[in-house]
């Protein structure tokens, strides 16, 4: 868990917080935060009180977007930080098109994993 800086925060089209997101997914707060402490979703503090926040495009009704924890996965193990992270996910790709969280909500995680293993070096 991260402190997310002002250019990644505007890359994020919206943001839920740890309790919106428990009850979205019709669990308890101390699975969602378990599930960022396994590193299947990612939390990052801001506003005023610091609270913890994931991006909405994380979530698909009432579960985590398919493909999603595979790809952090792969960044993860690619070095990448939980910032690096949410910066690729949300930068646009001309050639994808739209962003990477985009294409994963849009079941295109195929070529979504594809691209972050191609960042392995």
């Amino acid at each position: 868990m991260t402190e997310i800086d002002a250019k990644i925060d505007a890359l994020v089209p919206a943001w839920l917080t740890v309790p919106d997101i428990a009850e979205m997914l019709g669990v308890e707060v101390t699975r969602v935060r378990q599930l960022i402490k396994e590193g299947q979703l990612i939390a990052v503090r801001r506003g005023e009180n610091r609270a913890l926040h994931i991006p909405a495009a994380f979530i698909d009704g009432d579960k985590v977007v398919k493909g999603l924890v595979g790809t952090l996965t792969l960044l993860r193990d690619d070095g990448f930080t939980a910032e690096e992270m949410l910066e690729w996910l949300f930068t646009p790709d001309p050639s994808l098109p739209g962003t990477p969280a985009q294409a994963l909500s849009e079941n295109r995680g195929t070529e979504v994993k594809r691209r972050a293993q191609a960042l392995a070096v």
